[in-house]
């Protein structure tokens, strides 16, 4: 994997949950507090249930976790309990990898665009962005409720709209493999994060942390 052509515009597209970020504890937490006043809501989330939600749409996290609601009522705690995260998040964000903002600004200054596209709530990146406290690095964002549209879709669509020549996604999930597909981009696994993706048999480079990106990109 080598894209050392200067005249071509490079794209890197990012997931956010177990690829820049863990945020699990801490997005538990403000469902909880969210949710604790709700008479209908049965049962106090736990941080194995929140995991295994993340990098879904919003809808599929609301019948995953609310199926036992009218699917009028589950949406409704769904947004309830998402619009409260992402304020929460302002004051209590999630744990950065080690050198995530190091090794942006050095693929930035290496000719790199970034990007982000996640299958999150509008705000949620925007909460992301300000922990990573990093101006100017990511240029463009996209999530499932900007479009509601799927990964892969919006993938495709930041390709798009950024005029990228060459792109490549990076994520921790078999999902994000599977978008990066659909999208027809190129695929790096993030093998520290939360799912689990057979590399070698799926043929896609793997990085075993954050920063080992920019040598990956060099091939």
């Amino acid at each position: 994997m080598d894209y050392k052509e200067n005249s071509v515009r490079r794209g890197i597209l990012l997931d956010v949950d177990g690829t820049l970020w863990d945020a699990v504890e801490v997005i538990t937490q403000s469902w909880n507090v969210a949710l604790r006043d709700a008479a209908d809501v049965r049962e106090v989330i736990t941080c194995g249930q929140m995991k295994q939600c993340l990098g879904r749409t919003m809808f599929e996290i609301a019948d995953m976790l609310f199926g036992y609601l009218p699917l009028a009522r589950r949406r409704e705690v769904l947004q309830e309990a998402m619009r409260f995260e992402v304020s929460y998040l302002m004051d209590h964000p999630g744990n950065l990898y080690p050198g995530v903002k190091k090794t942006l600004e050095e693929l930035k200054k290496d000719g790199w665009h970034l990007y982000i596209v996640s299958n999150c709530q509008k705000g949620y990146i925007e909460a992301f962005l300000h922990a990573l406290d990093g101006e100017g690095l990511i240029e463009d964002h996209l999530c499932f409720e900007d479009t509601m549209k799927d990964k892969g879709s919006n993938i495709r669509l930041c390709v798009e709209r950024n005029a990228l020549d060459r792109a490549v996604y990076v994520g921790d999930t078999e999902g994000d493999l599977n978008s990066s597909r659909k999208a027809g981009t190129d695929f790096i696994y993030a093998e520290y994060g939360f799912g689990e993706v057979d590399s070698k048999a799926e043929g896609v480079p793997a990085i075993h942390r954050f920063e080992e990106l920019p040598g990956c990109l060099k091939g």
